[in-house]
């Protein structure tokens, strides 16, 4: 007779009891797909979302904010005396106010396209339905900026010019933009590559080998506190060229925190494990590299994240105190002119590939801490 439920007997059953046999039946239908995604890793109470904003009027608000800026670029009038330069981009003549329009057109497209792909998959359209109400935060912001950085210039003038201004290097100084963006990526990855592995091969030795540990890790505590930037002098005197005393400026701030944590990582090694492996007749070169390294990893690219965000601002800083190119160059240069959008063109390229290279990061990180996921969340 327990087994029977009161609602079977005809027993008046709570509200209580309603309302969790509810919560229980909307929890199965969104496992299933049936609201049209399951957003339960991204914010509590998506289930609700899910039932008062379908998909297609969440795709549509993602974009319209966007739509908004747009319009009010259109329709509000130029009031402040504010020109702009043509320029060409492939085969377009285009000026900047043009140019934030067609920006805003392409993110529309593309925000719509990527809510019709995301649609085919319940974890992706959460992800996008998490994600929406960003979207339109920043169109309204773009259109916010727009109104008082070039319309009224409202904002102090010339160090806030508006969106449209902003892309303007982008349309009259492209080619130049560019040339120094890849002198920076260049020099980037020279120094950055080359402090990760050596930081990687210094914290393994200091972390393994007891010998090591004495005569090198006080020397990492001396140096490594040290900012890259205070040895600049003696760089750009003593190496040869202003380029590869970049790279050893960013080969130095990007090896301490590598090697620091890397040797964490080795000293944290489970002394149950190494005594396993030796019990089993491994020996020690097995033991570091299929052991103590993979359980150092996780240690290790948390030293690459500190040192990426290190080495980009010793890059910049290096670049506009000695380089012959790159996005610091061009912002030093900029700001002799006092042309303010430029420096903030420089800036957004920068956001983008800083943006781009810690993206690259995780992806490296996903793929060998793989066997990671799912301990922590």
């Amino acid at each position: 007779m327990s087994s029977i439920t009161a609602e079977a007997v005809g027993q008046p059953v709570s509200a209580s009891r309603l309302d969790a046999r509810d919560a229980q039946s909307e929890s199965i239908a969104l496992k299933n797909g049936s609201a049209g995604a399951s957003a339960a890793p991204y914010e509590a109470g998506s289930a609700k979302v899910a039932r008062v904003m379908p998909y297609p009027i969440v795709v549509a608000f993602s974009v319209v904010g966007f739509v908004i800026a747009a319009i009010v670029n259109v329709v509000f009038p130029q009031i402040a005396p504010v020109q702009f330069k043509q320029g060409q981009i492939w085969i377009f003549l285009l000026n900047g106010q043009e140019a934030y329009l067609f920006l805003l057109a392409a993110l529309v497209v593309l925000y719509v396209i990527i809510g019709a792909v995301d649609a085919r998959d319940p974890v992706a359209a959460g992800r996008y339905r998490y994600r929406a109400q960003f979207r339109f935060a920043m169109g309204l912001l773009l259109a916010l900026w727009d109104v008082t950085g070039t319309k009224l210039q409202v904002l102090p003038q010339p160090f806030f010019p508006g969106p449209a201004q902003v892309l303007e290097p982008f349309v009259t100084d492209g080619n130049y933009i560019a040339l120094n963006t890849f002198y920076s990526v260049r020099l980037f990855a020279a120094g950055f590559v080359s402090g990760v592995v050596l930081g990687v091969v210094t914290g393994v030795l200091i972390g393994w080998f007891a010998r090591a540990y004495y005569w090198v890790f006080p020397l990492l505590k001396i140096t490594g506190v040290i900012p890259a930037v205070a040895w600049m002098p003696f760089a750009l005197t003593l190496m040869p060229t202003p380029f590869i005393a970049a790279v050893f400026l960013l080969l130095i701030c990007s090896w301490f925190p590598v090697a620091f944590l890397t040797a964490q990582g080795i000293q944290s090694t489970p002394k149950m494990l190494v005594e396993a492996s030796r019990t089993l007749g491994a020996h020690t070169p097995y033991i570091l590299f299929h052991v103590a390294i993979p359980n150092a990893m996780p240690s290790i690219f948390t030293g690459i994240g500190m040192a990426n965000s290190l080495s980009f601002l010793t890059l910049v800083i290096s670049e506009m105190m000695g380089q012959p190119g790159g996005l610091g160059y061009y912002i030093d240069q900029a700001k002799a002119w006092s042309a303010y959008n430029e420096i903030l063109a420089a800036i957004v390229v920068m956001a983008i590939l800083f943006s781009l290279i810690m993206k690259l990061v995780e992806l490296i990180r996903g793929r060998v801490l793989r066997w990671q996921k799912g301990l922590v969340k």
